[in-house]
């Protein structure tokens, strides 16, 4: 739609206060639902310092964050609300909580825009004068809110905006279809754990380009998280280009041993640092869900024209003895120049064979013993590898 032509809702004309104090969520709020109510428009965030609690996205509705926005969580648990929807089985959420700061719920046609901010006040609920691990901050007991979920919706857009600090994971989109993430950026304290940045479980048809992440966590990870939802479908026809990932943990995440299918995927383009492991398909015992000998299945995922200069392993396909996945396979790794303290590891177990795994074109230099790995694999075909221990 032209903008011009657009019906726009001021968020101050409805009551929000820019001076960083004031709880502006049933402001915020009812301009949502305003816009929503007239079939739909823009809700204009100006310049300003808006403190919100929950707000709930609505289908037709563009948030748009100006130039010098800042929508910024309150650092008061009890500013957040729970998000529950039939068939989303909340008591089971990772990090034991379904707090979050924007709230969509099978909404379609809407979209969060830039070039504002929001700012999820992450470290205000870690304990940032205890280590965890050496390296993050300590995580409190209390629930800590993820910025964005989204379950069960289609035909969205998020572009240009900033999503900084978020206290848990950036977003969490379930079951959603129909995605595009362009030229946003996550930059976020990285001795903050579990602040992943976008993860895409159950999603079909996402594309994500032209963006910046600056993670504790993982900053990309695809998941079919079986044990959350009473429904199943796939992760799958999902792009990922023209990124620049920087973790404390992992760039790219793809799958658990007790996910469903995750396939049909492709990454290029991007550009891979940090303290951790580059890409990786991790599958250990202890994430299984309770009477899980492992359910993951999957395949035919592509990544090609990657840089990675990291400190862990670059690639890492690993399944730990006595899990046994549906299957794992059919990857292929193309054009990548690799700077790593460890080696590419591909290593199945007797449970589950790696299969059909393929190093094209690859320039590795690790300070690492090993360069690369295999065990308990099938089909594993290397063309064009260089390797060196520095």
């Amino acid at each position: 739609m032209d903008d011009s032509k657009r019906l726009v809702f001021d968020i101050s004309d409805h009551g929000a206060v820019s001076d960083g104090k004031t709880i502006n969520t049933c402001a915020i709020q009812r301009a949502i639902d305003a816009c929503h109510a007239a079939g739909g428009g823009r809700v204009l965030c100006g310049p300003g310092k808006f403190l919100t609690g929950t707000l709930d996205l609505k289908s037709r509705v563009d948030l748009h964050l100006s130039p010098g926005c800042q929508l910024i969580g309150s650092t008061n648990l009890s500013d957040y609300a729970d998000f529950t929807a039939p068939g989303f089985r909340h008591d089971l959420a990772p990090e034991n909580s379904t707090k979050c700061l924007l709230r969509a719920l099978e909404a379609e046609h809407f979209s969060i825009t830039g070039p504002g901010e929001v700012n999820g006040s992450g470290p205000a609920f870690y304990d940032t004068k205890t280590a965890m691990w050496e390296r993050f901050y300590q995580k409190p007991d209390s629930p800590r809110p993820r910025m964005l979920m989204a379950y069960k919706c289609r035909d969205f857009r998020i572009e240009d905006a900033s999503f900084n600090d978020s206290p848990c994971w950036t977003f969490w989109l379930m079951q959603c279809q129909r995605v595009g993430i362009h030229r946003i950026k996550m930059i976020s304290d990285q001795k903050m754990i579990n602040n992943d940045g976008i993860d895409l479980d159950m999603c079909r048809d996402v594309v994500v380009s032209d963006s910046i992440f600056k993670t504790g966590d993982d900053c990309l990870i695809l998941r079919s998280i079986l044990q959350v939802s009473d429904d199943e479908m796939p992760c799958e026809n999902i792009t990922v280009s023209n990124c620049v990932l920087d973790s404390y943990c992992q760039g790219i995440r793809v799958g658990c041993p007790g996910d469903g299918i995750i396939r049909n995927c492709a990454f290029s383009n991007l550009v891979i640092t940090g303290l951790g492991n580059g890409i990786i398909f991790n599958n250990p015992r202890r994430y299984l869900p309770v009477g899980s000998k492992g359910s993951a299945d999957v395949r035919n995922i592509i990544f090609s024209n990657v840089v990675i200069d990291c400190k862990g392993s670059p690639i890492k396909m690993d399944v730990d003895p006595g899990v046994a996945l549906k299957y794992l396979g059919g990857i292929s790794f193309s054009n990548f120049r690799v700077k790593s303290g460890g080696p590419i590891i591909i290593q199945g177990c007797p449970e589950t064979i790696i299969r059909d795994v393929s190093l094209n074109n690859v320039e590795m230099e690790t300070s690492g013993e090993d360069a690369i790995v295999c065990r308990h694999c099938k089909g594993v075909k290397l063309s064009g590898v260089e390797r060196s221990n520095a």
